[in-house]
């Protein structure tokens, strides 16, 4: 790794922005840090952002030479919103961006797969980062979490469908080099953990580490999509219920090395995970 300028992470309060912001403080880099709020974070310069709100995005390009982009939660077009911005951070003198996609979206697929189709034709130096599903939506917020917490079930479509989770700190390391090595990386890289697991595997793990009885419900897809459909647009339910309709058929079930690869250290364990995390978290045993 270089000595860098300063690096714009946005989302920098998020599951994974909050990681990366917090490794490349802690290996001497500067760091705007942006959030709607403008929150306070560690070793790093608070900036208000909103990607909806233009009048923020010049103030938090100033003096950024790279950015690390979380595009807009629960849009299912962020096209419309991030290329402007990213045209703006090519003209205000940003040479690398990495941007957070999702391993289920390929380049020029739907969604953020444009943003991800893109990207290179505006920066000469870039990375998409495409995480399975996060380990963390099981101790943190998510609704998984939160139903484990409250009635200790975890609903999906997925079947016996299996999932490569990824731990966000593994995301967060691939995504500090992908900052910061030289030469810059100018690929996609698919990140999963070392296992795919089954929601029954997870409802298995999480139950011996808690002490809870912790069980999988299995939902058709019509099911999941409507229970989503109370609390989200529902064209973003759907799109999330036919997510877990792909894992059911097999789209998740894989695992890469690039963690390792990257980073040079394995890949965590859905295990580890859970002994390093839900000792702070309100899943833990009574």
């Amino acid at each position: 790794m270089t000595t860098i300028g300063t690096t714009l992470v946005v989302g920098a309060t998020g599951t994974t922005g909050s990681r990366i912001a917090a490794q490349l403080t802690a290996a001497g880099h500067r760091v705007k840090a942006a959030s709607r709020r403008a929150a306070p974070v560690r070793g790093a310069e608070p900036v208000a952002f909103d990607w909806y709100t233009p009048g923020t995005h010049a103030a938090a390009l100033d003096g950024v030479d790279r950015i690390h982009l979380t595009p807009p939660p629960g849009d299912p077009d962020p096209v419309a919103v991030m290329l402007p911005f990213l045209r703006q951070a090519r003209a205000a003198g940003v040479r690398r961006a990495v941007l957070l996609s999702a391993s289920v979206l390929p380049e020029g697929g739907p969604g953020v797969g444009l943003v991800h189709r893109d990207l290179p034709r505006l920066f000469d130096e870039w990375a998409v980062l495409r995480p399975s599903w996060f380990m963390q939506n099981f101790t943190g917020t998510h609704v998984h979490a939160a139903s484990i917490r409250d009635e200790c079930v975890i609903r999906t479509a997925t079947g016996n469908g299996r999932v490569g989770f990824v731990d966000a700190e593994d995301i967060a390391a691939v995504a500090v080099h992908a900052l910061t090595a030289e030469p810059a990386l100018n690929t996609d890289l698919v990140l999963t953990g070392p296992q795919a697991l089954s929601y029954d595997d997870i409802a298995a793990a999480v139950a011996e580490t808690t002490g809870r009885p912790v069980t999988h419900l299995r939902l058709t897809t019509a099911q999941l999509r409507e229970r989503l459909a109370e609390h989200l647009p529902a064209e973003f339910a759907e799109l999330l219920a036919d997510l877990d309709t792909a894992i059911a058929g097999g789209a998740e079930d894989r695992v890469t090395d690039t963690v390792e690869r990257v980073t040079g250290r394995p890949a965590r364990t859905f295990r580890t995970c859970l002994d390093t995390e839900l000792p702070r978290d309100v899943l833990a045993r009574p």
